[in-house]
């Protein structure tokens, strides 16, 4: 079985920052793609930020300069650092992880639980 902790959200208030960590355990040979969503009351869950194992990355407009992601391979753990929050950046963030090989051979995507980040004065 796989599954993904995270932890690091919280309230916040405008301009600050947070970090969030997100660890993946289980039977992983390895994980090709990991990222941090986030989803609103009444909206669809969006793309914040994506890390492939080579260390590419990819950011919405919205937190370019803002937000950075990070991973550690050997942890199969995935970081957020969120600088700058604004009040719109409250949501719950949801850590995910694309085309992750298990052990026994087969890919699988899996989220994580979620965490809330509230940025508010």
């Amino acid at each position: 079985q796989v599954q993904l902790a995270e932890s690091g959200g919280g309230l916040v208030q405008p301009g600050g920052s947070l970090r969030l960590s997100c660890a993946a355990s289980g039977s992983i040979f390895s994980i090709n793609t990991m990222g941090w969503y986030r989803q609103v009351p009444g909206k669809q869950r969006e793309l914040v930020a994506a890390i492939s194992s080579g260390g590419s990355t990819n950011y919405a407009g919205s937190v370019k300069g803002r937000f950075t992601i990070s991973r550690d391979n050997a942890k199969n753990t995935v970081y957020l650092q969120m600088n700058s929050l604004k009040s719109e950046d409250t949501a719950v963030y949801y850590c995910n992880a694309e085309r992750l090989r298990t052990t026994a051979g087969g890919y699988i995507t899996i989220w994580g639980q979620g965490t809330l980040v509230t940025v508010s004065s």
